[in-house]
């Protein structure tokens, strides 16, 4: 049975609710290997060459349920639903005969980040359970809702965070002890990540992560999107029912902290030139003639003063810094608390895009959100576009201001390493 939520001897909890699930996972003796059939999540997946590249992977890489390709979008969702019910059927996928929870851990060089994947019960942003901290493009959460509705499954995990209290008890005390056993799976894929996945199914274990998890709040770290979508199709389906919870990976930051890195801007019809000559009357702009480490090497050194952007699609960089007073005071929303005020993506978006490059957010055709900062690059120089390269914001920053309930601008965060999509699937009918 697929079907994961609260039973009469399990109530629902007041805070996280983090239930077991039946996974689906690839048999490794009908794939190439684990590593090929893996991706990463499908909003980083941004660049053709990318694309085309895990596809010739494996011919089961997870890309072709997640970014399925062909002519529209009914077809290609059409085409996912089809793909997995073949995998289903012939054995390339298949469910555990358990439900578990799963603790997934990521390991690169002095990198150490474990978490725990499971069904966690959906809850509005009012309820203050899980706190999303950026806005979401309705495109994007209709196209994520028909893809989901069609494959009837939770395809790749999101990734959200708690703070423990950094001591091993509760939900950590089971993540390091079922850590010391043997795992389910074991790979590494070609970013250098060590991928290792375990089941708890054990009553006691299960009970002990819930309980605890109970007590805490989460802040969603990435998978804005998938979250909005999963609220949107949980009113679709009459409750109680498995659209009542989707797939996430929690991970305690008290024990292992995240790294925060910035999505980048490809403005895809603004040339750099244009960019610069309307953007000079309102900031202080200065050329680099420098290579790209040095050049955000600048950036992070001008932004630790105040708000500061770096151009570039032309063969050089160009530092944005010292933003006019009057400029600010007239495009940003002066109701709004001063951290999110002072953010670079508030700036950027009230300010630059609105105001100064007329650059509709909303629409792909003018702008792209990129997690590589070498491929937005190239894509800008390639395609006589301007890149925007962006500084992170610190987490402290982010959990504060969702705590409030206040919401950045879309894609202002990165948060990783994310989990790798295709190591375990959650099924949502039968």
């Amino acid at each position: 049975m697929n079907y994961a939520g609260p039973t009469e001897e399990t109530p629902a909890y007041e805070g996280l609710d983090l239930v077991p699930f039946q996974g689906l996972r690839y048999d490794p003796e009908r794939v190439g290997s684990l590593a090929a059939v893996t991706s990463p999540p499908y909003d980083v997946v941004v660049r053709p060459d990318g694309l085309l590249h895990l596809e010739s992977a494996d011919p089961h890489n997870i890309v072709r349920l997640i970014l399925p390709q062909d002519t529209t979008p009914d077809v290609r969702n059409r085409q996912a639903a089809a793909t997995l019910r073949q995998w289903l059927a012939e054995g390339v996928l298949t469910t555990d005969s358990a439900p578990a929870l799963y603790v997934y851990e990521q390991r690169d060089g002095g990198l150490l980040q474990r978490g725990v994947i499971g069904a966690l019960r959906l809850s509005e942003p009012s309820d203050g359970v899980v706190l999303p901290h950026e806005d979401v493009m309705p495109h994007v959460v209709a196209d994520r809702a028909a893809l989901m509705r069609a494959t009837s499954a939770n395809l790749e995990p999101l990734l959200l965070t708690y703070r423990g209290d950094g001591s091993a008890t509760g939900a950590a005390a089971v993540v390091e002890r079922t850590a010391r056993r043997e795992p389910l799976l074991a790979t590494t894929t070609e970013d250098g990540f060590s991928h290792r996945l375990w089941a708890v199914t054990d009553p006691a274990d299960l009970a002990e992560i819930r309980t605890d998890l109970a007590r805490h709040q989460a802040l969603i770290a990435d998978g804005h999107h998938r979250w909005a979508t999963c609220l949107r199709l949980r009113t679709e389906h009459p409750s109680p029912s498995p659209w009542d919870y989707g797939l996430v990976l929690l991970v305690d930051t008290a024990r292992h902290p995240l790294r925060v890195r910035a999505i980048h801007r490809l403005l895809h019809r603004l040339p750099v030139s244009e960019a610069l000559d309307a953007v000079s009357p309102h900031f202080r702009v200065r050329h680099l003639d420098v290579p790209l480490g040095e050049a955000l090497a600048a950036l992070a050194s001008a932004a630790a003063d105040g708000n500061a952007f770096l151009l570039a699609g032309d063969g050089a960089f160009h530092l944005l810094d010292r933003p006019s007073a009057d400029l600010l005071a007239r495009t940003v929303p002066a109701d709004r608390p001063e951290a999110w005020r002072s953010l670079d993506a508030t700036v950027l978006h009230a300010a630059l895009l609105q105001h100064v490059w007329h650059v509709p957010e909303d629409s792909p055709e003018h702008i792209a959100y990129i997690h590589d900062t070498a491929a937005t690059v190239e894509k800008a120089e390639r395609d006589g576009g301007t890149a925007v390269l962006m500084h992170p914001v610190r987490e402290e920053v982010v959990r504060d201001l969702a705590r409030q309930g206040v919401m950045m601008p879309r894609k202002s965060t990165s948060f990783g390493p994310k989990p790798a999509s295709g190591l375990v699937l959650r099924a949502l009918t039968p």
